[in-house]
């Protein structure tokens, strides 16, 4: 029981976090081009209480922990989202530009994130053990944690902040068309990135794209992280072959 409980709080401690900063950055980078409607609905803070959403980051999650364990005795995949922070575009001098830079600072925020974690893990001896070592694992989780959130959130798909900056980025006609997808983002995601791989899996059938490109991007990711805090590393291969 401990183990199980020292093992959650080894992910959990490092989600919350990811996930705090992340949302704080969106407000953050609203306020910075004079929007200050994230800090007028106390979207600044670093509480993580202030960022749940019930069905987002309690009952979906929480059904989708329970149901897999249920069914087939192990976690498959997770999802969730935190509550939108509120931005008001026309505030901005270019709405369309601003609501994009408000939605890269998210995944930047992350990036940066990681490689404070990188620099903490100097904190602990490379052969730790006992609580050392817990400590360790906490920090890598860290840089973990938050390069998948930033790595998933730039994925092109509205909501997502990587479907935000395509529409900040593409021209108008395109960037309008792009914008109506945000109706089903959700569903969009939900079903090419969980649900129909783990359907093909029951089939046999290897169809699994994000979970390929992340496992081809994210140990370079954590390897440049390392490099950029100052660990004895190789120099990382961005070729990815």
């Amino acid at each position: 029981m401990i183990e199980l409980i020292v093992d959650l709080a080894l992910a959990v401690i490092p989600a919350v976090l990811a996930i705090t900063l992340h949302e704080a950055a969106h407000g953050y980078a609203a306020l910075a081009m004079g929007d200050d409607t994230a800090r007028n609905a106390g979207r600044l803070s670093l509480n993580p209480l202030r960022h749940v959403d019930r069905v987002g980051t309690v009952l979906l999650p929480g059904f989708l922990l329970v149901a897999q364990l249920i069914t087939i005795g192990r976690v498959e995949f997770m999802f969730g989202w935190a509550k939108p922070v509120p931005i008001a575009a026309w505030k901005f001098r270019n709405p369309r530009g601003g609501m994009a830079l408000v939605a890269a600072a998210g995944p930047l925020a992350n990036f940066f994130l990681a490689w404070l974690g990188g620099l903490a893990l100097h904190l602990v001896p490379d052969a730790a053990t006992g609580g050392q070592a817990l400590v360790q694992e906490l920090f890598f989780n860290f840089i973990l944690m938050n390069l998948v959130l930033g790595l998933f959130n730039l994925l092109p798909i509205p909501p997502l902040d990587g479907g935000r900056i395509m529409v900040g980025v593409l021209p108008a006609p395109l960037a309008d068309r792009w914008a109506r997808m945000e109706r089903a983002g959700i569903a969009i995601v939900l079903l090419v990135v969980f649900l129909l791989p783990a359907l093909a899996r029951e089939f046999g059938i290897a169809f699994d794209p994000f979970r390929a490109a992340l496992g081809t991007v994210l140990p370079w990711a954590v390897r440049l992280v390392l490099y950029l805090s100052g660990h004895a590393i190789d120099v990382p291969d961005a070729s990815f072959t």
